[in-house]
Parts: structure tokens; C-alpha cells; sequence
């Protein structure tokens, strides 16, 4: 599904045309997910929901172009989030027994690595290595396939220093990789 059908898929939704919004969701929901996973597994369906529950109350008023919307639904997610996390600082959780982790083992070489972490992961094992503004950017980038005006309106930043975070985010994780070679 091409910009066009989307912008076209927008301007229904606006009107309260119910493909239009049909359309929307089936684009943007993978990668809402992805996104919103990397965040709270396990919690992105019902983040999601309530991401879709907020965006339909301001679906008859918005105005903007689709890049404009994206960046919407994700500055809602966002702060679908950060609800989340309050809520979780407030909540007691009992401490884990013992929690064994899965290891690849090195001899295994890189099937054994590929058995071991998922997709999800290894965005984590990633990501976490960066500062938060860092990995969020590089999320919104990639796992949510933002564009950079789109990054900069969801995090409240200009493009440049969207852009500034991108490329140190690349540079530290281009720095902690260098010396690992990759194989086919």
C-alpha cells in the first residue's frame, strides 16, 4: 500500500469513513507493536488499544498529512508509555527466585546465537547499551520506520538533533560491534 492510498485512507478516516481508518490501522499497527514491545513486552497489545482508543477522539479534528499523523499516533503511544511506567513504579512486584538465563554458547558459532535471540532481543540488546534518548530515536527510526520530522515531533526535538542522536547511537553501536566480523 503506497503515501497515496494512506493519505487517502487519512482523509476518509477524518470523515469518519470506517475503511479509512481500517486502512490506517492495518499499516501502522505492526509497527506500533514492534515499537511499543521494545518498550513493555508483553503490555503492547493493550498499549496499542489504548494508543487507537486516543488517536480515534482526535481523528475528526486532525488535520495534517499522513507523516503529521504518524507522528501523532506514535507522540500518543509515547505517552501511553510513560503512563505505563508510572503505573508500574507504583505497583509492588515480588523479587524473582533465581531466573537462569538463556546463553548462547560461543562454539555454536552463529546458529547457536539465531537459536538463542529472538528479534526482539537482540533490538534490546542493542538499544540497551545506548542512553534512553539515544535508543528511543533509534527506535522511532527503525523499529517504527518514523522519518526524521516525524522522530522530532514525537520527542518534542528539533530534526538536527534528531539527527545529532541517530548518528552517535550508530557510532557507539558501530564501536562496540568493530572487531566482530560478520559471516554469511
Amino acid at each position: 500500500m503506497g503515501e497515496l492510498d494512506l493519505e487517502q485512507a487519512l482523509a476518509a478516516a477524518c470523515r469518519g469513513e470506517e475503511w479509512g481508518v481500517n486502512l490506517l490501522f492495518r499499516a501502522l499497527q505492526p509497527q506500533l507493536l514492534r515499537y511499543l514491545g521494545q518498550h513493555a513486552p508483553r503490555r503492547e497489545q493493550d498499549l496499542a488499544s489504548e494508543t487507537w482508543l486516543a488517536v480515534a477522539e482526535r481523528l475528526a479534528s486532525f488535520e495534517g498529512s499522513l507523516s503529521d499523523f504518524r507522528a501523532l499516533v506514535f507522540t500518543i503511544a509515547r505517552r501511553r508509555l510513560v503512563d505505563h511506567y508510572r503505573q508500574e513504579g507504583r505497583r509492588l512486584r515480588p523479587l524473582p527466585m533465581e531466573q537462569e538465563a538463556e546463553v548462547a554458547d560461543p562454539e555454536q558459532g552463529p546458529e547457536g546465537v539465531v537459536e538463542v535471540l529472538s528479534a526482539r532481543e537482540a533490538v534490546a540488546a542493542l538499544v540497551g547499551s545506548l542512553p534512553p534518548a539515544q535508543a528511543e530515536v533509534l527506535l522511532l527510526r527503525v523499529v517504527a520506520d518514523l522519518g526524521v520530522e516525524e522522530v522530532a515531533a514525537v520527542m518534542g526535538r528539533s530534526a538536527a538533533a534528531v539527527r545529532v542522536l541517530q548518528h552517535r547511537a550508530l557510532r557507539q553501536l558501530a564501536k562496540r560491534f568493530a572487531g566482530e566480523g560478520v559471516t554469511k
